[in-house]
C-alpha cells in the first residue's frame, strides 16, 4: 500500500513556502500531488526585528535538508500588497549567500509569486494559476542546468561518473565503500523513470541514494539538461568536484 501511493505522489520538484503574517507553511511539490511539509509561527510581531530573525532562521532549517537531499526549486508565495517574500529572500543573501552561489550542488534557486499558501485549498488553487506553473518552470530549469555543470566539471577533472543502472546501484549499495559518496549525485530524466519497466528498482535506488544522503534529481527531459543526460542514456551518477556547504 505504501509502494502505490509513493507512485501516485510521483517525484519530489520542488518546494513551495507560503509566508503569511504570523507564519510560514512549506509544502513539498512532487511530480503528481502536493504535500504539507510543516508550519512554523512567528511567536511576536514583525516589528520585532530579533523574532523575526529567529523566524526566518526556522525556515532555512526547515528548508535545508530537503535541498541536500537534491530538491532546490524553491516557490515563495505571500499574499498582495506584502513583502514577506522579498524580506525572506533578503535575509537568505544576508546570512545564507552560499544558497545563492552560482557554484556548488547544495545552491537553491528562488522564485517568487503572489498568492497564499497557507491552506491545502489555497494551494491546489495556487499550483494550477499560470504564475506558479511558470515560476516553476523557471527554478527548475536553471537546478537541471546546474546539475549539468557540476557534472561536465566532473567529466573535465577525472571524478567518478557511471551511466548504467547497474553500475550505479553496485557503488551505492555496496556498504564497504563510503568515501565520497556524501558528495555524490544521481540524476536522471523523467523519460527514463517514466518509460523504464523497472521503476520498483529506480524508486528503491533514489530512497537508498537519500538514506546515504546522496543527492538525487529528476530533470525534466525537454530542457536542455535532460537532453545531455539522454545522451548518456538517461541516468548517471557522479562524484562532484565542488566543496559542499553544510
Amino acid at each position: 500500500m505504501k509502494r502505490g501511493r509513493g507512485y501516485r505522489r510521483g517525484y519530489p520538484v520542488a518546494l513551495l513556502v507560503g509566508l503569511e503574517e504570523e507564519k510560514a507553511v512549506l509544502w513539498q511539490v512532487f511530480s503528481q500531488v502536493v504535500k504539507p511539509l510543516c508550519t512554523l509561527k512567528l511567536d511576536a510581531t514583525r516589528s520585532d526585528e530579533n523574532t523575526v530573525y529567529e523566524f526566518y532562521e526556522s525556515v532555512v532549517n526547515a528548508l535545508r535538508p530537503i535541498i541536500k537531499e537534491g530538491v532546490r526549486s524553491i516557490v515563495l508565495a505571500s499574499p498582495m500588497k506584502t513583502t514577506y517574500a522579498t524580506d525572506f529572500l533578503k535575509h537568505v543573501q544576508k546570512h545564507h549567500s552560499y544558497l545563492l552561489q552560482t557554484k556548488g550542488t547544495t545552491i537553491a534557486t528562488f522564485a517568487q509569486i503572489i498568492g497564499s499558501a497557507n491552506e491545502p485549498h489555497n494551494v491546489a488553487d495556487l499550483v494550477r494559476t499560470r504564475e506558479f506553473q511558470d515560476s516553476l518552470a523557471t527554478t527548475t530549469s536553471e537546478d537541471a542546468d546546474q546539475i549539468v555543470t557540476a557534472l561536465e566539471k566532473s567529466l573535465m577533472t577525472n571524478q567518478p561518473v557511471l551511466f548504467s543502472l547497474a553500475e550505479i546501484e553496485k557503488t551505492i549499495y555496496d556498504t564497504t565503500k563510503k568515501t565520497h559518496l556524501n558528495a555524490g549525485y544521481v540524476a536522471l530524466t523523467d523519460r527514463y523513470l517514466a518509460e523504464s519497466h523497472e521503476k520498483a528498482r529506480i524508486q528503491r535506488l533514489l530512497q537508498i541514494s537519500a538514506n546515504k544522503k546522496i543527492k538525487t534529481s529528476i530533470v525534466k527531459s525537454e530542457t536542455p539538461a535532460g537532453k545531455r543526460l539522454a545522451q548518456f542514456g538517461g541516468i548517471v551518477f557522479f562524484t562532484s568536484p565542488f566543496k559542499l556547504h553544510e
